[in-house]
């Protein structure tokens, strides 16, 4: 070994680590938190022989890790930042000509791989706390696996992990050997303080912390899920005598994090509140108690509504268990967890990959910028979903990223190359073309940073431009609107702004002699959230993309248009959190070529009729119509058709006639059924075009609908040959032995009925028959009055039993008439005589 390292429990597990990487190249360690995995492992490698002098670069999730990774392994080799071991994060670097250990954040190991895709000067990459799985790594993981089966064999890879599962990465890295150092960790006692519903989480924490400062020794590492609830806890506390404070968080100045890491003075006790950055990778000092509040925030995607929204969840088993262990890196101690012990067993084994719940846009532009258009090509532990790539492949396109074959476009490699999100980049980008740098800057470093205004617990005015006439002002007021101004988030700001022009070149700020506003740079990195306002309210927006948003911002709630960079994504039409104005004009000047011309056939209730419009759309939004006086019949035909088919056939003006010729073709369906025409409601509106739309032709509104010849329409539904046998199948009338000629009844098609007076069926011997003689008809037999006297199918029998009795009823109230004692041989008639 090339020095002599402190005694910590990874040690005996190096020798075959080192020979794994040399025989097989690959190889998987799984190591407790505090076994000295994340310094010792890459020191304890760097004179392999395999490694011939190369560098080894170690990645760390997290800036605040690599950072302090790089730090103590200097420390242990004497030597300062930048000489054998350096970093090298977003927007800072410490690495020198003679570095051999570069700790590096996941993107940064992307840059690297897409400039010098072999990895030339690397021997060595270590994807360090792989457990946390962040998008960045699976990322690198799977390009650095392609490097090695394409370019570089002799390329070891390394993946470290104090909770991971340690096969699934062994398969993908080839069969590569597990190697597993047991640890050293002290006894730690859990301790279950669950909270109550109506207590805030900060009071809880503060509670368990002024418990553990009275009853246990040595300092506090309490877990919270966010800044906000970290600062409130914070005030809550404030010290006391023989004890401190510091928040960890990883937008806090590096003296701010140094001083909440390095140990506390002697005869002091510290208090740490942290998110989960400090649950790996970092060693705080003194650390003897734990307090968890069981949540931590995680970004989620919806592939719904287009946001990345940072959400607070339940912790994973794995995470509690990190969590707990870091109360026993140096002695005994005690965890306390704000939740029932019985919830245990409901927690999620570990955490979902980054990748399965993200925003796939910078993914899916490194992997064009890399050349792969097909994801499946590289080994993934978890592909890449396929919608939210496909979503994401979509923005890219809109932002000119992508050409048509879904390759990298040199503007697509170039905002790769900030390292940006590709909104950011593209505004950044097009901003400086504008001439525009000194205003996109601001912008993209608000968008990156937290809101550097604090309603405290009230809504904050969405308008972008009060943000940015904050961060411009030589003076930072306390309060700014009646908001509490975060100083630290506005010193971000103007770090990152400063940067961002550093970055851009003066090639790319061309100029064009305008001056776009706030509104028009933010609609180029939010395309798809322009919104409308919507006609007659005030605050309510549609934006293109079919979402609603809701604003209550003075500036914006009455504006035309707005573009909507951050929404809160939680309610059916969406709070803007932050947003600017655009002008109509604007909207154009920007999006012109995006328009479509369309003609809008619509039924409106209000008229009851259908009206034609020409609109010029963008996406969802309207941007201005006109009246159509001559549109497309078709398009008439088929706005009618829609209409009936949703409102139904009531709407139609059924006659007699009309009925009459669907109950004829319902009896003839039901007794032949197909291919006889169904015409039930359902079947008439599935067949609606063909039976009734030829006749719709000119027709525009409701009252025309009178005009209609629905029984001629619905005999449109029969072929030649079927018309010609509806005829004897289903007659319209019946002559009766009288003579009279009388219109059958359909509307029962089991039982076609025949209405006619008693007297004009004298003759018939047998019921006549429908359906070429399948069906009898139901003969309704009328008195002289036209009251039924009798219902029956067997005319027959008829005369022979019943008649009898009702001919002594008949002969009675009708004297005048002749009611024979055998009517089958009786004359009928249509009129009354007297008896002789």
């Amino acid at each position: 070994m090339p020095l002599a390292f402190p005694p910590l429990p990874i040690l005996p597990a190096l020798p075959e680590l080192a020979r794994a990487l040399g025989e097989q190249g690959a190889a998987v360690l799984q190591a407790p938190p505090g076994a000295g995995k994340t310094t010792i492992v890459p020191l304890a490698l760097l004179d392999q022989p395999w490694l011939d002098q190369r560098q080894i670069l170690m990645l760390e999730p997290r800036r605040l890790a690599a950072r302090a990774a790089a730090t103590r392994m200097a420390s242990l080799l004497g030597e300062g930042l930048g000489a054998t071991v350096g970093y090298r994060i977003r927007r800072d670097s410490r690495v020198g000509p003679a570095t051999r250990i570069q700790v590096v954040t996941e993107g940064i190991l992307t840059r690297m791989l897409q400039h010098d895709p072999a990895l030339d000067a690397a021997g060595l990459v270590i994807f360090d706390e792989f457990h946390e799985r962040s998008l960045h790594a699976d990322l690198g993981l799977a390009l650095t696996l392609e490097s090695r089966q394409v370019l570089r064999p002799d390329l070891r890879l390394l993946v470290m992990s104090a909770t991971l599962e340690g096969h699934p990465v062994a398969r993908l890295l080839g069969g590569a050997p597990i190697i597993t150092s047991e640890g050293r960790s002290h006894a730690v006692e859990t301790r279950y303080l669950p909270r109550r519903p109506e207590t805030r989480i900060e009071a809880a924490v503060a509670s368990a912390v002024r418990d553990a400062l009275a009853r246990e020794e040595g300092d506090i590492l309490v877990f919270l899920p966010g800044q906000g609830e970290i600062r409130r806890t914070a005030d809550l506390l404030e010290g006391g005598r023989g004890w401190s404070v510091h928040q960890l968080y990883g937008n806090l100045t590096q003296s701010e994090q140094d001083a909440a890491i390095r140990a506390a003075p002697v005869g002091q006790r510290k208090v740490v509140l942290a998110t989960a950055i400090a649950e790996t990778s970092l060693t705080i000092e003194g650390v003897r108690v734990v307090v968890d509040s069981g949540l931590a925030r995680v970004p989620r995607y919806s592939a719904g509504s287009g946001m990345t929204r940072l959400t607070t969840v339940r912790v994973s088993r794995a995470s509690a268990d990190q969590r707990r262990g870091r109360a026993g890196r140096t002695a005994p101690g005690v965890c306390y967890r704000l939740w029932p012990e019985m919830e245990d067993s409901s927690l999620l084994p570990r955490p979902t990959p980054e990748i399965l719940e993200s925003d796939l846009a910078g993914l899916a532009l490194e992997l064009a910028v890399h050349g792969v258009r097909d994801p499946a090509r590289l080994r993934w532990l978890d592909a890449p979903p396929f919608a939210a790539l496909t979503e994401a492949r979509s923005l890219l396109a809109e932002l000119g990223a992508l050409d048509r074959t879904g390759g990298a476009t040199s503007h697509g490699r170039r905002m790769a190359e900030l390292g940006a999100h590709p909104r950011i980049a593209h505004l950044l980008l097009q901003g400086a073309a504008l001439g525009a740098l000194s205003l996109a800057a601001p912008i993209a470093a608000l968008l990156e940073e937290r809101d550097p205004l604090r309603g405290d617990g009230a809504p904050v005015d969405a308008d972008l431009e009060l943000r940015l006439d904050l961060v411009s002002r030589p003076d930072l007021p306390p309060v700014y609107h009646s908001y509490s101004v975060d100083r630290g988030a506005v010193q971000r700001i103007r770090e990152g702004a400063r940067e961002w022009r550093r970055l851009i070149t003066a090639a790319e700020q061309q100029g064009s002699g305008g001056s776009p506003t706030a509104g028009v740079l933010l609609a180029l990195a939010y395309p798809d959230r322009v919104g409308q306002l919507r006609p007659g309210s005030v605050g309510r927006f549609l934006l293109r993309n079919g979402q609603g948003v809701v604003t209550d911002s003075p500036t914006l709630a009455r504006s035309d248009y707005l573009v909507a960079a951050d929404l809160d994504g939680e309610r059916r039409e969406s709070w803007v959190r932050l947003g600017a104005t655009l002008t109509e004009s604007e909207v154009e000047s920007l999006f012109e070529s995006q328009f479509e011309l369309e003609e809008s056939v619509t039924w409106d209730d209000a008229v009851e009729g259908v009206i034609a419009v020409e609109r010029v759309r963008l996406g969802a939004i309207i941007i201005r119509e006109r009246p159509i006086r001559h549109p497309d019949s078709s398009l008439i035909q088929a706005t009618l058709l829609d209409w009936l088919r949703r409102v139904g056939l009531g709407a139609l003006d059924w006659t007699d006639e009309a009925r009459a010729v669907r109950a004829r073709l319902g009896f003839v369906h039901q007794l032949r059924g197909a291919p006889w025409p169904d015409v039930s409601d359902s079947a008439l509106l599935s067949e609606l075009d063909r039976w009734l739309g030829p006749d719709l032709v000119g027709f525009r509104r409701r009252a025309d609908l009178p005009r209609l010849k629905l029984g001629s329409a619905l005999l449109r539904l029969l072929d030649r040959e079927q018309r010609r046998a509806l005829e004897d199948l289903a007659p319209t009338h019946l002559v009766v032995p009288s003579g009279s000629r009388i219109e059958l009844d359909y509307s029962d098609p089991a039982a076609p009925a025949l209405p006619v007076r008693l007297q004009e069926v004298f003759g018939w011997t047998d019921t006549p028959r429908l359906g070429g003689g399948q069906v009898p008809v139901t003969l309704r037999l009328l008195s002289p009055a036209g009251r039924t006297v009798q219902v029956t199918k067997d005319l027959a029998g008829f005369w022979e039993t019943s008649y009898f009795d009702v001919r002594k009823e008949m002969r009675g109230r009708y004297p005048k008439h002749d009611w024979p004692e055998d009517p089958r041989r009786a004359m009928p008639t249509r009129r009354r005589r007297r008896q002789q």
